[in-house]
């Protein structure tokens, strides 16, 4: 049957030994990223000012997800460990990692000493947005660092199902290996351009809280991995024409993504750079209008939908499941890109106005 088998034995994979091995997991995990996020070398970078004050930030999340790359290969090749225990534990170590971004919402709420006045409102609304917005332990930045077990967690749920199917047929399918090309590429060039972070609204200006936690130790990790998981019992062969279609489709989003993010991070820190070629255009030099800024005002957002559809088309058309992943991107996306017309409508004012005017699409040229 292709898919995941959902007739599990759970009384087996969420036994107490099941959950408490889950538990050692995440613990170690996240404990030796921790650590090494204080211990690797990297640059210190300064983000803009926020709210009177600004955040230094230590970027090494690109040498601790190679390193982590490198022990977990070692580690898969020589026996010491296998990756298919994270595929047979997944369930107990989906239990265990909600459990940890409970409780570590609860503490940040709770257990931190702030401002009597942090959190005006009710409780419930400042355990799930958060009170602070920058908060650190031992001098590691938790937002930032919370994309470290997140991402790399990720990788290491799909490679555990390339791993589980070698181990079952003996082989890897060429829609597994497209699928696992395509999620590391994405991962190590979001650790390459992991100084962009800082100047991105999830970063500078959210607060800190179970929302965004949630998001990046349960929601990416577990639910980004849904076709990897599809593909480990292959139920049809990808023809050289949708080979080629996906991988297109990857490239395009791409490029449009990292492109799109890339030019805005450029012109930010130099409002004279050059783009594709020409001198950088922009409205009273804050909003830029050359490159994919002139063409669509979220095109960044269409080329990670892009990217996302493309790891779904790996797993055919023999279930609609995967393809809840891109939809549900989608509907995220759109939805903040309406968030972000109205941020920058109230901090531009009458000039957001005239850009508008000038860039008239959102995500899709000419269409929307």
């Amino acid at each position: 049957m292709p898919g995941p088998d959902f007739h599990f034995p759970w009384s087996a994979l969420l036994s107490g030994g099941a959950l408490l091995e889950a538990a050692a997991m995440v613990s170690g995990f996240i404990g030796l990223l921790f650590l090494g996020s204080m211990l690797l070398p990297g640059r210190r970078v300064t983000g803009p000012e926020v709210e009177g004050q600004s955040t230094t930030y230590k970027l090494n999340g690109l040498a601790l997800f190679l390193a982590t790359v490198i022990v977990a290969c070692l580690a898969q090749v020589s026996g010491w460990f296998s990756l298919s225990v994270l595929h047979t534990h997944f369930a107990a170590l989906f239990v265990v990692t909600n459990v940890f971004a409970f409780a570590l919402s609860g503490w940040l709420y709770w257990g931190r000493a702030r401002p009597r006045d942090a959190s005006p409102g009710p409780w419930w609304q400042g355990f799930f947005f958060g009170v602070e917005l920058n908060p650190a332990w031992f001098g590691v930045d938790l937002k930032l660092f919370s994309y470290r077990p997140s991402l790399i967690g990720l990788v290491l749920l799909n490679a555990s199902f390339a791993v589980v199917q070698y181990d079952t047929y003996g082989e890897l399918t060429l829609a597994m290996v497209l699928y696992q090309v395509f999620t590391f590429l994405y991962v190590l060039n979001y650790f390459q351009f992991e100084h962009g972070m800082i100047y991105t609204w999830d970063l500078g200006s959210e607060r800190f809280g179970w929302m965004l936690i949630w998001g990046d130790y349960v929601l990416v990790p577990f639910f980004y991995c849904i076709a990897g998981w599809w593909l480990i019992h292959p139920s049809e062969s990808l023809s050289p024409v949708a080979v080629t279609a996906t991988v297109l489709l990857f490239v395009l989003g791409f490029w449009l993504f990292r492109g799109a993010n890339e030019q805005k991070h450029r012109f930010k820190r130099d409002p004279g750079i050059r783009i594709w070629g020409q001198p950088a255009q922009s409205l009273d030099g804050r909003l830029l209008v050359s490159g994919f800024w002139g063409i669509g005002r979220h095109l960044n957002y269409t080329g990670e939908i892009c990217i996302y559809l493309a790891f779904t088309l790996t797993t055919g058309f023999a279930s609609w499941v995967p393809y809840l992943l891109p939809a549900w991107l989608a509907g995220l996306l759109w939805h903040r890109s309406r968030r972000d017309e109205r941020r920058c409508h109230a901090k531009y004012g009458e000039l957001w106005g005239r850009y508008t005017q000038r860039v008239r699409f959102s995500m899709l040229p000419f269409v929307y």
